[in-house]
């Protein structure tokens, strides 16, 4: 008994499906009276920002102005500001309450290793990179970021 409902539920949602698709297809105006009449229709979005401007682009590496963009924790760009940590006069950024106790609590999750120099970076005072998938790095200073950035544009060609 159980198909056979089944089955009953199939051919009506087909039916009506393909009742609303012939509507669907109804042909449009042949004609609009002008570029304003069509605009309401139009949905556009604002342009990214230049960090997400540059993201997708395998080999590209965006010099961050804005740290409270990136969560500290996660090491990834949000695209919105995060919650400011403040730890020994430093402000550090986390997405979550989770992250903000951690960057409190754990020295570790403030530092990164500069991938050029090697160093150990304090987050809170490094330049930092988004990557074309919006992956934080963390450098000791411009001269680090542009040297791996070089790198990375020519690794990728």
């Amino acid at each position: 008994m159980k198909v056979t409902s089944w089955a009953v539920v199939g051919v009506m949602m087909l039916a009506g499906a393909c009742a609303r698709r012939e509507e669907a297809v109804q042909p449009a105006p042949a004609k609009v009276e002008s570029p304003q009449a069509a605009a309401p229709a139009m949905h556009m979005k604002p342009a990214p920002s230049a960090p997400t401007a540059a993201m997708g682009q395998p080999g590209s590496l965006t010099r961050l102005a804005d740290p409270s963009l990136v969560c500290m924790v996660n090491n990834q760009l949000m695209g919105k500001p995060q919650i400011p940590i403040e730890v020994a006069g430093q402000t550090y950024y986390g997405c979550c309450e989770m992250c903000k106790d951690r960057l409190a609590k754990d020295a570790a999750a403030r530092t990164a290793t500069d991938p050029v120099s090697q160093k150990p970076v304090d987050k809170a005072k490094a330049v930092i990179g988004i990557t074309h998938d919006g992956n934080a790095i963390y450098f000791e200073n411009e001269e680090t970021f542009s040297t791996y950035s070089k790198q990375l544009a020519s690794a990728t060609k």
